[in-house]
């Protein structure tokens, strides 16, 4: 008798076993690792403000919406945008019984129906700058008011956009700067030591920025007196439309981009980030140039107020960084400038003496200079200047050295 040949394995029990090596494949961990711009995301997120991540294709964008989804416990809802009619956001509208006396009301998609019934969760608009026109007009109602067709997304629904920049995008657009000022624009990048630890199983815990209860009060004090100081000396900064079709989408200062710069540094006080993570922030709202200038107002407004150190120079504690002590000083001179009095100049003149035998005598050299600029011709020469003169003589000797280096250094290459 012919010996029978053994069965194959049925099909559906290879796929079993790929899909329970599959299982192990997506089974990771992940663990608490400073990520500034996971930090950024978070306490973005946090502050209920939409948020938009820009990187290349294959950074992954998505993979860590997914695991923010993961980390919050927040069902996530993904929306391709480019592949949506501009009716799938403002919603479609249904015909009924008398449209003349009931109007005709606009049906959201299936998809918002979902949050709203869940009253949580986090939806992902992906491939942004892929979306025509049509759409990302479409789009502006849902990021800013939360609403679609007559839908009203929950407060606990979180808005997160992705996009590529538009040399890598698939027929991409460049967004409309009605859109692109509704965003908290995020950078999104790789890091080669998170990703090999990633791919080795483990990746960053995404967590929600833990809030000061003690500090709300100073917090929103803080991001009030820094904005509203900074646009009241700059007024120019208050509303700047970019002339560039790039840079209209992307972050740039308006109004309401302003409000949400405030509300980011008062999450941020609150939440103690560090400066690299707020840098991120407030230049993801107004642009590079207005947000360090923000920046750099903060750092003033902790500044010891000239008019103390002005009062009592001999007793004055000035800071001990370099570009905090600078910034100081230039303060005192600026108010003397203010208000010109005799007093005054010869306390600033002191001041500068004690900067000068406790600090690097070059941050003394500038502030120097304007001061001795201020002097009146009835007012009379403080002693304290003769300590200063050599640095400042010093200073200008060797700036005269370095141009003449430079012109031989011309003359020799015959420009």
């Amino acid at each position: 008798m012919p010996t029978a040949m053994p069965s194959s394995p049925a099909p559906t029990a290879e796929l079993d076993v790929a899909g329970a090596l599959l299982s192990l494949l997506r089974d990771t961990d992940t663990e608490p690792r400073p990520d500034p711009q996971l930090e950024a995301l978070t306490l973005a997120v946090a502050a209920d403000l939409p948020v938009l991540l820009w990187g290349e294709p294959g950074i992954g964008k998505t993979a860590a919406l997914t695991q923010l989804a993961a980390s919050l416990d927040l069902p996530l809802t993904t929306v391709i945008a480019s592949v949506h009619e501009p009716t799938d956001f403002s919603g479609l509208p249904i015909v009924g019984d008398d449209p003349a006396e009931q109007g005709v009301p606009m049906a959201p998609p299936e998809w918002a129906v979902r949050l709203v019934r869940a009253g949580r969760g986090l939806l992902f608009l992906d491939e942004l700058s892929t979306a025509p026109p049509a759409v990302q007009a479409a789009l502006l109602r849902l990021v800013l008011e939360r609403r679609i067709g007559t839908l009203v997304l929950p407060p606990d629904v979180r808005i997160v956009a992705a996009a590529n920049p538009r040399s890598s995008a698939a027929d991409g657009w460049e967004l409309s700067p009605p859109l692109a000022n509704r965003f908290v624009h995020l950078q999104w990048t790789h890091d080669a030591e998170v990703v090999v630890r990633g791919l080795g199983g483990v990746w960053p815990r995404a967590t929600l920025p833990r809030l000061d209860p003690a500090r709300l009060t100073e917090a929103v004090d803080v991001a009030r007196r820094a904005v509203c100081g900074l646009l009241t000396a700059r007024p120019a900064l208050v509303h700047r439309l970019p002339g560039g079709e790039a840079l209209r989408g992307g972050a740039w200062p308006s109004p309401r981009s302003w409000e949400m710069a405030l509300r980011l540094i008062a999450f941020a006080t609150a939440a103690g980030v560090s400066r690299d993570v707020l840098s991120q922030l407030v230049r993801g709202v107004v642009g590079d140039g207005p947000g360090l200038e923000l920046l750099a107002w903060l750092d003033r407004m902790d500044l010891p107020d000239p008019e103390l150190l002005l009062a009592d120079p001999e007793g004055a504690e000035l800071p001990e960084r370099g570009d905090r002590r600078l910034a100081a000083l230039e303060g005192v001179v600026a108010a003397v400038a203010r208000r010109p009095e005799k007093s005054r100049w010869d306390a600033a003149w002191a001041l500068l003496v004690r900067a000068l035998d406790s600090g690097a005598p070059d941050l003394v050299v500038v502030p120097a200079t304007t001061l001795a600029g201020l002097r009146r011709e009835d007012w009379d020469v403080p002693e304290s200047i003769e300590r200063l003169a050599g640095v400042v003589s010093l200073s200008r000797r060797a700036d005269r050295a370095g141009d003449r280096v430079a012109a031989g250094a011309g003359a020799g290459t015959g420009r």
